[in-house]
């Protein structure tokens, strides 16, 4: 742990304001990637676990089998403020492993600070894995002072899952089968009492009690509709407050339904088929797809005010900083990485939209339903603000979600966003701890 001493102790916040770095943290700074004795032995570290974590069991071993002499130890860590404090502890203590999973939103609490290394694009595109073969959006928000810090694997975007049937009834699909457009968040109140009406039960569903993101989320997808401003480059935030306070009582109307609702009741009450329509994260398609089979539909989320837009994130891949790697290791990291971002494909079987477009625009995703339904989601990417602070996991989105909450119980959206306001202020004082 003597390394610590060089980058400090500080660096354990930088997984989230004010958090704590706890004894599971440090136990993440065991000697890693210095007692590996091949250069084709890859550490790798992930957050991925259930489906997901068996699916990328699956792509890995592929990865191997196609790579000679590789061979990839995978390190499965809890999500969360957990899995982000003992990277940081890694890269600071001189202990990473050869490359980690991170969520794009958080790289700019990562790479200002020296946490991370830069991607060889060249040594990549050896490898068959070009720039302009991924998701713009995402390679341009992977970038620190003109360096790639990240290469993205997949988008996973706040989207709309339904019952085609239940839909249909209302004549809320249009002849392609995807949602009508609505005209305005009035509009859409008025077609979602008519969806009540047809179906018998609830209308749409959103799932947000006691949930650490799900608020956020549903928020900064429909500020991000507006186009209004939500600017936190300066001193203090500069955001439009009217337009949050609309925002904010569209979102209690939208999800009537669901006030109390948390996101385990919420995804019961679709799956179970009391309500045909929810506000979700395609990372649960798949229990979806298993209740309602071939009655599943999906969409990007709805464009309810002037511009489409949907919360989301990216499973992205970093080099965790190392003082002295090892150059052919590095070569067959960048190697590993290039063929694990080309298994998009298989990757977006547990419903994430492949970062690697040659994926996305293949016949076989035309036909993973329904996935390729959703796929425009990935051109209208919400990504949290690209400050120290926020992103996925981080207390920023729980501060947020605390605030809006409240709301859903009938407390004033005024207030809401004052509080919102008032955390993001607070936040936006302190230093960058990179």
């Amino acid at each position: 742990m003597s390394g610590l001493s060089r980058r400090g102790l500080l660096r354990g916040a930088v997984y989230g304001a004010g958090a704590a770095v706890t004894a599971s943290a440090l136990s993440g700074c065991g000697s890693l990637a210095g007692s590996v004795a091949s250069a084709d032995d890859i550490q790798y570290w992930t957050l991925f676990t259930g489906p997901d974590g068996a699916l990328m069991k699956t792509i890995t071993q592929g990865v191997e089998k196609r790579v000679p002499g590789l061979k990839v130890k995978t390190t499965v860590l809890d999500w969360g403020p957990p899995y982000y404090t003992k990277l940081a502890m890694a890269s600071a203590g001189g202990r990473a492993p050869d490359v980690a999973i991170m969520h794009l939103t958080r790289l700019a609490g990562y790479a200002p600070g020296g946490l991370l290394d830069p991607w060889d694009t060249d040594l990549l595109a050896e490898f068959g894995l070009k720039q302009e073969d991924l998701n713009p959006t995402l390679v341009k928000r992977s970038r620190y002072q003109g360096a790639p810090y990240a290469i993205p694997l997949d988008t996973h975007p706040f989207v709309v899952f339904f019952d085609r049937d239940v839909l249909q009834k209302a004549d809320l699909l249009t002849t392609e089968g995807q949602l009508i457009p609505f005209e305005s968040p009035r509009h859409a109140l008025e077609l979602m009492d008519r969806l009540r009406r047809s179906g018998g039960k609830l209308g749409p569903v959103f799932g947000h009690t006691n949930d650490a993101a799900m608020s956020w989320r549903m928020f900064w997808t429909l500020f991000s509709q507006t186009g209004a401003t939500f600017d936190l480059t300066g001193e203090r935030a500069e955001i439009d407050e009217d337009t949050a306070v609309e925002v904010v009582r569209f979102m209690a109307e939208l999800a009537r339904d669901s006030r109390t609702m948390d996101v385990q009741t919420a995804i019961a009450a679709f799956a179970n088929g009391k309500s045909p329509m929810i506000f979700s994260g395609e990372w649960d398609m798949a229990t979806y797809k298993s209740a309602l089979k071939d009655r599943l539909g999906a969409s990007p989320f709805p464009t309810f005010y002037d511009h489409p837009a949907g919360a989301s994130d990216s499973h992205s891949l970093v080099l965790p900083h190392q003082d002295n790697p090892d150059p052919e290791r590095r070569r067959r990291t960048h190697q590993f990485v290039a063929e694990l971002v080309r298994s998009g494909l298989t990757w977006a079987t547990a419903g994430h939209i492949p970062a690697y477009t040659p994926a996305v625009s293949s016949a076989a995703y035309a036909k993973l339903s329904p996935q390729s339904e959703y796929a425009g989601a990935a051109k209208q990417l919400a990504l949290d603000p690209p400050v120290w602070f926020a992103g996925s996991g981080s207390d920023f989105q729980t501060r947020m979600c605390q605030a809006l909450d409240p709301v859903f119980g009938g407390s004033s959206p005024a207030s809401a966003v004052r509080t919102m306001v008032s955390q993001i202020n607070t936040l936006m004082a302190q230093p960058n701890p990179a």
